[in-house]
């Protein structure tokens, strides 16, 4: 959810990749430590791209372009220490730039006790400023990163910013781990799935992007995969030099 999508690109939208590929669909295994990562190439080498403000319709049951809410309609799931970090962050959110500063501080920025989700304001995160907002739309944790010229991986929840990559863990009998690496698809929404009335990663119009996904989310994959796994993972899928 970029607050300042780049402009689209001129060529024609590509056929989005096979959300649940097999092996002989294009995967590329890259052995790590005790971690065997299965990654979907054919993602990595699309040119999707997040539309965001370009013609997103949002993850509700209609198309809803004019609300700009993007994936943001339902609060971020945080993890591990991301509550605490998230509300630390929230503190230091000038009001300017955070539309809606009143209600978190009167109502604090979680659904619940239990500190699992960011809470939810007029049918989206209370991080999303509205189409309209003086301040600026999108996700005002995004915004106060630019600001502060700082990467937005460092004060976005982990979930909001590795969409549209997704990484499924499954551990084997003997003891390695596979990392199955791909795009989102409507069945990780769960039961929200069945009804989203447009999921970007299958849909054409979202793969309009300048360069390669494993380009455009360079700096969100290798802190996904790590430096040594991504590093391969760029040899790989380079084109061969070309020597007259």
């Amino acid at each position: 959810m970029n607050p300042t999508p780049p402009e689209s690109a001129t060529q024609e939208p590509a056929i989005p990749p096979e959300a649940s590929p097999s092996p002989e669909a294009g995967i590329e295994v890259i052995t790590d430590g005790g971690v065997e990562w299965h990654l979907d190439t054919s993602f990595l080498q699309s040119n999707w791209s997040c539309i965001w403000g370009r013609g997103c319709q949002g993850i509700l049951d209609h198309p809803a372009e004019e609300l700009g809410q993007g994936c943001c309609s339902v609060g971020a799931e945080l993890v591990d220490d991301e509550p605490a970090t998230t509300a630390m962050l929230a503190g230091y959110l000038d009001p300017e730039f955070f539309q809606f500063h009143e209600e978190a501080k009167r109502g604090g920025i979680f659904s619940d006790s239990t500190q699992t989700n960011t809470r939810v304001i007029d049918g989206a995160c209370i991080f999303l400023n509205r189409p309209g907002f003086v301040g600026g739309a999108g996700c005002a944790l995004h915004l106060a990163a630019q600001k502060a010229d700082e990467s937005a991986l460092d004060w976005k929840p982990s979930v909001c910013w590795q969409l549209p990559v997704r990484v499924q863990w499954e551990m084997q009998e003997s003891g390695v781990e596979i990392a199955h690496v791909r795009a989102w698809k409507r069945s990780d929404w769960g039961d929200d799935g069945d009804t989203m009335a447009w999921c970007c990663t299958e849909e054409p119009e979202a793969y309009v992007g300048d360069s390669p996904v494993i380009e455009s989310l360079a700096e969100e994959l290798q802190e996904i995969l790590g430096t040594t796994v991504f590093v391969e993972i760029q040899r790989r899928l380079s084109p061969p030099d070309v020597h007259l």
